[in-house]
């Protein structure tokens, strides 16, 4: 696992290179979700488990395969024509980012299911991410 968090993409950046995508006329809708580090613990957020504790970073990596496999799922969901994904990996501290993905379909259900579908699988099955409590 890396020491060094990556640099995070450009939303803008990328939002550009999926409309000059050959597919780009069938998109109706682009979708990003932006995933970030949070001070509150998974078990708080998620079950309701308050053990007094915060969050002070997180130890984050990921299987490049496993994701290259969830995004070619997510590909053949209906009206999906566009996904990028990104996922950061290191030690990784309060507001920094964990990962971006951005997905263009045809219409908006079909684009909020592949989103809610692939951020679910990658985080899920195709990473790990230790919080630090202090």
């Amino acid at each position: 696992m890396k020491d060094q968090k990556k640099a995070s993409p450009s939303m803008d950046q990328w939002l550009k290179e999926a409309k000059a995508d050959p597919k780009a006329a069938q998109v109706g809708m682009f979708l990003a979700h932006n995933g970030v580090v949070r001070e509150t613990p998974k078990a708080k957020v998620r079950q309701g488990i308050d053990d007094g504790s915060s969050v002070k970073g997180m130890e984050f990596s990921y299987d490049e395969k496993k994701v290259e496999d969830a995004v070619a799922e997510a590909h053949l969901l209906e009206g999906i024509f566009y996904i990028r994904a990104w996922l950061n990996e290191g030690q990784l501290q309060v507001g920094d980012d964990i990962m971006y993905v951005l997905i263009g379909g045809d219409i908006r259900p079909n684009v909020v299911n592949a989103l809610q579908f692939l951020v679910e699988k990658i985080k899920t099955q195709c990473v790990i991410e230790i919080e630090q409590k202090g």
